[in-house]
Parts: C-alpha cells; structure tokens; sequence
C-alpha cells in the first residue's frame, strides 16, 4: 500500500459535511399531506380490487375499475414528480376520486373520502408554496 504525500506548504482542503442531511433542505409543508394521501388511496384500492375479485363481487363497472387503477399511480405522482407535474397530477387525483366516489357510493366509493380530503389539503398546500416560490403569493 502506497501513500502519496502532501507539500506542506498547501492549504488543507474542505471536507463534506460529516452527514448529507445537514446540506438537504427541509421538506415542504405540502408532502406530509400529499405523501398520507398516497398511502390512503393505496389502502382503499386495495380494497377495491378485493372487493371487484372476492367471493361476492361488485359489478365491474367503469367507475369501479377506474377507482381499482387510478387513484394510487396518481398520488405517486403527486408526491415524488417534479414540480411543474406534481400539481397537475394532484388535480387529476381529485377529478378521478370525486367521480369515482360519486359513481361508487353504494359499494367502495365511501372508503376514498379520507384520501380526497387529504389529496385535496396537499394540493392547496402545493399550490400555496408554488405561489409562494414564484412571488405571486397573495401580499398581506
């Protein structure tokens, strides 16, 4: 093993934080939020699909196979995409849920309030911080 030595006449170099999370910046106030809805849309199709494929299942409609896909791949991506997608796709959720809710009201619809509601206040909150960022907040 060979070392290579160092002129004493430099400058010892800065080193790297000792721990990378004193260099990342603090989550928004939004991915809490946006991060619960995932996992609730996520429970609640799961419910769905057991529902659609048990010994007695509901009929496969439109609304119910659209609250068997949709909901959870939409809250991902409202949670991990980039900022200019995470907005849209946070909207597209609430669109899929209110009607899929609306639709299935009678059978699965009812478990996917809890995921709206949620989706929905990280969606405000998402859209508040892109106002916030961009300087078009409301002044006060």
């Amino acid at each position: 093993m060979t070392t290579s030595a160092v002129p004493a006449d430099t400058a010892p170099t800065a080193s790297p934080p000792a721990s990378s999370a004193a260099r990342m910046a603090p989550a928004p106030p939004s991915w809490p939020w946006r991060r619960g809805a995932l996992l609730l849309a996520g429970a609640a199709q799961l419910i769905t699909i057991s529902a659609l494929v048990g010994a007695d299942p509901i009929p496969a409609t439109w609304s119910s196979l659209l609250l068997a896909v949709a909901p959870a791949p939409l809250a991902a991506a409202a949670a991990f995409a980039p900022s200019p997608v995470n907005l849209l796709a946070a909207a597209a959720g609430i669109v899929v849920l209110v009607v899929g809710i609306i639709a299935q009201v009678t059978h699965t619809g009812l478990f996917f309030v809890p995921a709206l509601v949620v989706l929905a206040v990280g969606a405000v909150k998402l859209w508040r911080e892109r106002g916030l960022s961009t300087g078009a907040g409301v002044s006060r």
